[in-house]
């Protein structure tokens, strides 16, 4: 099963330099954008605007690979001139995982997409099956999954609280219907619904 085609949505501002890359200034980058860096694809998960005492400011970023996952600290100046690639974001619907391969299928035409489990990264910890998801994609190629900030999941398992835990604030591991184990408050049992951030995986309360 391959990718399909359709025409991309491109991203961030500025001029196109060629078919599939844009010119886009380092203070107009957010959590998300694909930037094209010496020919490789890195995704801006995180970005703060800096101002040394007396120096001209200065933009941190972490950036992940899109392929290895690898995630590097790259600073750059103020207004920095630098390519983005172009992305098309696509609505999908999750179908079912299969050894190291994650099938979604787009639910504008029916087509299957398979994405591996290293570009799925920590998406796939929340994902159930018939869940809906954005899939960005760069010329055909899958680059990350976007989730929503939260998402609701049975408690599978989690050893039973005690009378009375609602007024201690403490915490017990709790194993969701993903296989994610994440810390619950000492009240929630097995079977009931919780929300969870996907951004870190932190409890947020009862459904």
């Amino acid at each position: 099963m391959t990718a399909f085609t359709r025409p991309t949505v491109r991203l961030g501002r500025g001029r196109a330099l060629s078919e599939g890359t844009l010119v886009a200034s380092t203070n107009d980058l957010k959590n998300g954008m694909v930037l094209d860096l010496d020919g490789q694809l890195w995704t801006v998960i995180w970005f703060q605007h800096h101002k040394p005492g007396k120096g001209n400011t200065v933009v941190r970023t972490k950036l992940k690979h899109v392929l290895s996952g690898k995630v590097v600290d790259r600073t750059f100046n103020s207004d920095t001139k630098v390519d983005t690639a172009t992305v098309d974001r696509r609505q999908m619907q999750y179908l079912y995982h299969d050894g190291d391969a994650y099938v979604f299928m787009d639910t504008a035409d029916y087509s299957q997409l398979v994405i591996s489990e290293d570009t799925m990264g920590d998406a796939k910890n929340y994902l159930l099956e018939n869940g809906m998801v954005n899939v960005a994609l760069h010329e055909g190629i899958p680059l990350f999954v976007d989730m929503p900030t939260s998402v609701e999941l049975e408690v599978t398992y989690t050893e039973p609280g005690l009378q009375g835990d609602r007024s201690t604030g403490g915490t017990k591991p709790a194993t969701v219907e993903t296989g994610l184990q994440i810390q619950v408050p000492l009240f929630i049992v097995t079977g009931e619904k919780v929300k969870v951030d996907t951004r870190d995986g932190s409890y947020l309360g009862r459904v």
